[in-house]
């Protein structure tokens, strides 16, 4: 096939087989068998193909195909090959890559270049599986695993995930500025799926950039109802992971999202942790700069946790600080804490940046903050993250929330006078 030492190479991997052959062989021998099916009807018949490796098929395009076109049809299979296969009750889509190399290389021969183009499928393992006891079903947990990730797959073509919009409040004006869009997974047989399961899950399979494209889209719509229901002065809070920071069109993407929408810039806010901001600087930079000439706010989750945060401040231009629910917990009653926050509230203050305090779950917590300044808030004492109408019902109820930023003047005054005779 590659003699005469001319021609486009064109590789095709099957990547769930060997962790299908892990807990089902059988089934992972199937579905390769129904994809080698697919891609030999799909194929001309002068088109020449070889089974090269275990889950993986060459395809030879010969001296006269211009690699645009080899590519063009490889994404062609890629797409077609990836459609759902049916195994009984279940559905599966798999994951195909696709990869080619024109011959000859300079220095290297035919089946260097054939072992070089099947070693490009790879790509580093995602999430790494805690052992948490000696004895573990490792076939279970990796079946488990793959389960979850084909749902995931398909969980927004089936209407599985929701938004969840939790209110941001600023106490000083007395009225909710906003809201954190929150992204929900109801699995139809595993009910509410947690963040903290599916989004490293997410991101390790290469979805963060489709399912964070969803969230803003959804959260961009949200926000442009609640303007139509004469709510003008609220902002939407989406939050942005590292795999999409790491493209470069991302301002433009969130500039057409806002424009299909009719929604202003000024009603948008992206919000990233402080590790993801400081992972690549200048890229963050970049975005930030573009984003902010725009129009978009820009906020600094979980700040205080990374080892970089007063770096963060000089190098990265935004317009809020989230002091991290770690240091908000219990913070009336630890010293530590309580000098944490009363120092990101007086940075905040000195450069003009606002800070929120996100994870406020008793009135305690919410007074004392207050009391040192901090007039920015989210968190249960609150309100749980609610549904579109619900938190509209919420941001209406001016009586409620009046009732929840009322601070008792008498006990405040018993529990300064408890803390100075201690």
């Amino acid at each position: 096939m590659l003699a005469d030492g001319r021609g486009v190479l064109g590789v095709i991997g099957f990547m769930d087989f060997d962790r299908l052959c892990a807990f089902d062989p059988a089934l992972g021998e199937r579905l390769l068998l129904t994809i080698v099916d697919r891609l030999t009807r799909m194929l001309p018949e002068e088109r020449l193909i070889a089974h090269v490796d275990r889950a993986s098929v060459a395809i030879w395009f010969g001296p006269d195909v211009v690699e645009e076109a080899a590519q063009t049809e490889l994404d062609v299979l890629r797409y077609a090959l990836g459609d759902v296969v049916i195994d009984g009750d279940r559905e599966i889509l798999p994951e195909i890559r696709v990869r080619q190399a024109r011959m000859p290389a300079d220095g290297v021969n035919a089946q260097a270049m054939l072992s070089r183009t099947l070693a490009s499928l790879t790509v580093q393992p995602g999430a790494v599986v805690a052992v948490a006891s000696p004895v573990l079903d490792l076939a279970a947990l990796a079946s488990e695993r793959y389960a979850l990730e084909q749902d995931l797959r398909q969980a927004i073509a089936r209407g599985e995930l929701e938004m969840r919009y939790q209110p941001l409040i600023d106490a000083g004006e007395g009225r909710v500025s906003g809201a954190e869009s929150l992204i929900r997974w109801f699995h139809p047989t595993l009910g509410q799926v947690s963040p903290s399961r599916f989004v490293p899950v997410m991101e390790a399979m290469g979805l963060a950039h489709e399912i964070g494209m969803w969230t803003l889209n959804a959260a961009a719509r949200e926000a442009r109802s609640w303007q139509a229901q004469g709510l003008d002065a609220l902002r939407v809070a989406v939050n942005v992971s590292g795999h999409q920071l790491d493209r470069d069109d991302m301002a433009a993407l969130v500039a057409r999202t806002l424009a299909r929408h009719s929604l202003g810039a000024a009603a948008l806010e992206i919000e990233l942790t402080e590790s993801v901001a400081m992972s690549d600087g200048t890229r963050a930079t970049q975005l930030f700069d573009a984003l902010r000439a725009a129009g978009v706010r820009i906020a600094i989750d979980d700040f205080g946790t990374g080892y970089s945060s007063f770096s963060t401040l000089r190098t990265l231009a935004f317009d809020k600080i989230k002091i991290d629910r770690e240091f908000v917990t219990n913070v009336d009653t630890l010293r530590d804490s309580q000098a944490i926050c009363q120092s990101i509230v007086a940075l905040g203050r000195g450069l003009g940046i606002r800070v929120l305090a996100e994870g406020v779950e008793r009135r305690a917590e919410y007074e004392w903050l207050l009391r040192h300044g901090c007039t920015h808030f989210q968190g249960y004492y609150f309100s749980p993250p609610l549904k579109g109408a619900e938190f509209v019902a919420f941001a209406r109820d001016s009586a409620g929330l009046a009732k929840l930023l009322a601070i008792d003047p008498y006990a405040m005054r018993d529990r300064i006078t408890e803390r100075l005779t201690a």
